[in-house]
């Protein structure tokens, strides 16, 4: 197979991408009202002619269009779960509904700015965020401040990142578009019965398209989940699992000797009497 590096793209707009995003950047730093900003920014670019009109004159519907885009005016999923840290999802609210709505627009669409867009919003909504990340347009995160994320991270478009019970992403993860990775799982006796398990994807895998990763899975370094398999239990370092459910299929040909044992996680210590 070929190398087929990325190419060299020169974007035009740069100075007003720029200008733009630094207004952002220069309010986040300065600790101002994220509700405001995220109904600011979504007005101006869903409704422009409409920024600063008196809105008792405007017909309802208008209205209505114009009172969605502040974040204080939605409900989003987390909110309803009983186990939600509603102070801290509080300060991510307006910027996780600044980053949905803003992928909803044509501005979203567009990779250099909505990269840099979303990369400028990550260390306000997850608890840690790495050099060089790279997020690509509808990409969903649930709480936000359940989910890490190591260096050069790449999450390509319509990804899933269920972090209600927490998610690790190591360095040099990348996933591919539609893939979903979870923290949390129903019981199969009561679906109000829910258990939240950390999900850890270690430096240097590769979650590829269309698959999913299920709550509490430990997925190793270097380790690779295929095409539309189902991670339903630990993947070990270098191995390459595919179906439903996942299974290793093989060993990275660039693989380390010890790549090659049975198990990814020490045995439990026995206790002594």
């Amino acid at each position: 197979m070929a190398i087929l590096p990325l190419r060299a793209v020169e974007p035009g707009g740069t100075e007003l991408r720029d200008a733009w995003l630094d207004q952002i950047r220069a309010e986040l730093e300065q600790g101002q009202d994220r509700w405001e900003l995220c109904a600011r920014t979504l007005t101006e670019i869903f409704h422009p002619g409409l920024a600063g009109a008196e809105i008792a004159r405007l017909p309802l519907s208008a209205r209505m269009a114009l009172a969605i885009l502040d974040a204080r005016n939605v409900t989003l999923e987390p909110e309803y779960y009983s186990e939600v840290d509603a102070e801290r999802f509080a300060e991510r609210k307006p910027l996780l509904w600044m980053w949905q709505m803003f992928d909803k627009s044509p501005l979203g669409s567009n990779v250099d700015l909505g990269v840099k867009f979303r990369r400028l919003l990550a260390p306000y909504i997850f608890a840690r965020v790495g050099r060089n990340f790279k997020c690509f347009h509808n990409v969903e995160v649930s709480f936000g401040y359940n989910l890490e994320v190591g260096d050069d991270v790449v999450v390509h478009r319509n990804v899933l990142l269920d972090d209600r019970g927490g998610i690790v992403l190591g360095n040099r993860v990348s996933i591919s578009d539609y893939a979903n990775i979870y923290s949390h799982t129903h019981s199969i006796v009561d679906q109000k019965d829910v258990s939240t398990l950390k999900t850890v994807i270690s430096d240097g895998v590769r979650i590829t398209y269309h698959a999913t990763v299920l709550a509490g899975t430990h997925v190793g370094e270097n380790a690779m989940v295929g095409a539309m398999a189902v991670a339903t239990r630990d993947v070990r370092p270098w191995h390459v699992n595919v179906g439903i459910p996942a299974k290793s299929v093989r060993v990275k040909p660039n693989a380390p000797p010890e790549a090659y044992k049975t198990t990814l996680r020490a045995p439990p210590q026995q206790g002594g009497l």
